[in-house]
């Protein structure tokens, strides 16, 4: 059954010029898989859009001109950088992609294995070493995963499935079979001091910035490893250098507070730090296409729309 309005749904992309090269075409067959009649374009008449495709590095700040605004559909999984925007009135929609999801569970499972088993050392091959040992198993290494969203449960999933020893931690209480579950702040005392490997998969909110401070970082065990492949300011950098002298064996990094990482930061250099470039996840445009595709066609039928941020919580 058509889903076409009466009027077609007037659709503003408003992100940057290289994004709608690879949008467009996704976009238009996500549009017509579900015979929705639509107008999509990188310039409307405000007063006549009814859906913004977003971006928050695109052209569009300020929403008050948006009049018959039903929705703002974020392209990208983080929303710290609108959630706060005082002229959106309308609701705003992050992006959740299935294959943005399976794209972080394989970085984190690929990385939380390489140190897990110990796999830098056998790789470089150092000198004529011949010196077999049995590996771990992952039965016996603790894992924790500060974040319990979309991702974080994914992740915490996964390894539960390898065999991992693995807790969440959450400021609300959650629940999932197999994960240890905690949350508030006594729950995140004990989420750190039980994490041999620490996963970062927070949300950035004034709540959360810094909140791996030298005193938390002071929590986790000797020779622990953390993997942030969420949001860099989650990690205050200096102490974080400070724990790498103390009790951090190694942190593996994929964000930072600017982005590229300055090539003067000490990160890029130090023995304990792997520095990857952002590439822990990403929107996939086919996968993402359908997502808003189906956020448009709720939204013109009156249905709840998908992946709704709370804004006073800021995710």
């Amino acid at each position: 059954m058509s889903t076409n309005p009466a009027d077609p749904a007037q659709i503003l992309f408003a992100a940057t010029e290289a994004r709608w090269n690879t949008y467009e075409t996704p976009l238009r067959d996500a549009f017509d898989e579900i015979d929705l009649s639509y107008r999509l374009a990188t310039e409307l008449p405000p007063d006549q859009v009814d859906f913004i495709i977003y971006a928050p590095n695109g052209p569009v700040q300020d929403f008050a001109p948006f009049t018959r605004l039903r929705a703002v559909l974020n392209l990208w999984a983080g929303v710290e950088n609108v959630a706060g925007n005082d002229t959106l009135t309308a609701p705003l929609a992050r992006m959740v992609d299935p294959s943005l999801t399976q794209g972080m569970v394989e970085w984190v499972l690929g990385h939380t294995l390489r140190h897990h088993l110990g796999m830098d050392a056998h790789i470089v091959n150092p000198g004529n070493d011949w010196t077999p040992a049995a590996p771990p198993l992952a039965e016996d290494k603790r894992v924790t995963i500060l974040g319990l969203g979309e991702l974080g449960l994914a992740c915490a999933e996964a390894l539960h499935r390898v065999g991992f020893q693995v807790a969440g931690w959450s400021r609300s209480r959650k629940e999932a079979p197999g994960i240890i579950c905690l949350h508030g702040q006594d729950g995140l005392v004990d989420a750190l001091r039980r994490a041999d490997i620490l996963v970062l998969l927070l949300p950035l909110t004034s709540q959360t910035e810094n909140l791996l401070n030298a005193d938390r970082l002071a929590q986790l065990p000797s020779g622990s490893v953390i993997l942030n492949p969420g949001r860099g300011a989650l990690i205050d950098d200096d102490a974080l250098l400070e724990a790498l002298k103390r009790n951090v064996a190694h942190a593996t990094l994929d964000v930072f507070r600017t982005e590229p990482l300055p090539q003067d930061h000490p990160f890029w250099h130090h023995p304990q730090v792997t520095v990857t470039p952002h590439i822990a996840s990403e929107t996939r445009p086919r996968s993402a296409a359908r997502v808003i595709a189906e956020n448009v066609r709720r939204g013109i039928a009156g249905e709840p729309l998908l992946h709704l941020v709370d804004r006073t919580a800021g995710y």
